[in-house]
């Protein structure tokens, strides 16, 4: 019974790696990760604020994602915080931390989020979402990969329950047109989660400058796009 017991946890430690790890490239060992996160699809340098406008449920309104000098050590990695604020209505309606690391490969790993959802009086009334790498079963993801390749999947977040987000590369060609700028060599993305099997979220990133565009196009409304980006 106790070696089944063993056989079972080994599966279940490989499962819980293949789903972390880009498609091919299963492996139960974390890597080694650097200070600052420098990936040009993704790049998070202290004192950037991107600005995005657009819609969620019907209302309109801009999302704020600051790139702060800030930092949180979690499970020994000094991860970069960010700090992002949902308004609508013109009213602050949601704020969230959130922490990324990079690896010696130039992957982005996601290590958690803390995040409140406001009432008009500013109150909070849900902390659903929030999770952190090693509390309660929590794993880190990998948020973006230091090389795209069509058909590469990534769990960018496991929380079971709670958050489970995976994404799939699309396209190294997408058109990309914002506010903020326009390109022809976008990276697709389409995310998703068995949480919400109905759900399906395409994202544009545009290299050198990060995300350009958010959509849901499929179970829901919700579309953003980067209108101004202002380094300090």
């Amino acid at each position: 019974m106790k070696r089944r017991l063993l056989t079972a946890l080994a599966v279940s430690l490989a499962t819980a790696a293949a789903l972390t790890a880009p498609t091919g490239a299963v492996s139960m060992k974390r890597p080694t990760f650097v200070r600052h996160v420098t990936n040009p699809w993704f790049p998070l340098k202290p004192g950037t604020t991107y600005t995005y406008v657009g819609e969620k449920d019907g209302a309109s309104g801009r999302d704020v994602f600051t790139v702060t000098p800030r930092t949180k050590t979690i499970n020994g990695v000094v991860c970069t915080e960010i700090d992002d604020r949902l308004y609508t209505h013109s009213r602050l309606s949601e704020r969230t931390k959130d922490w990324y690391a990079q690896d010696v490969h130039g992957n982005v790993w996601y290590f958690g989020e803390d995040t409140a959802e406001l009432d008009k009086a500013g109150h909070v009334t849900s902390r659903e979402g929030s999770w952190l790498d090693g509390v309660h079963g929590a794993q880190a993801g990998i948020f973006m990969t230091a090389h795209p390749k069509v058909g590469q999947t990534f769990r960018q977040e496991y929380y079971r329950g709670h958050a489970e987000d995976h994404f799939t590369v699309v396209s190294l060609a997408a058109q990309a047109s914002v506010p903020y700028v326009s390109s022809k060599h976008a990276l697709l993305t389409k995310e998703f989660t068995p949480l919400e099997p109905g759900v399906l979220d395409h994202k544009l990133y545009v290299r050198g400058i990060g995300e350009v565009k958010e959509e849901t196009v499929k179970g829901g409304n919700e579309r953003w796009t980067l209108s101004v980006v202002r380094r300090h």
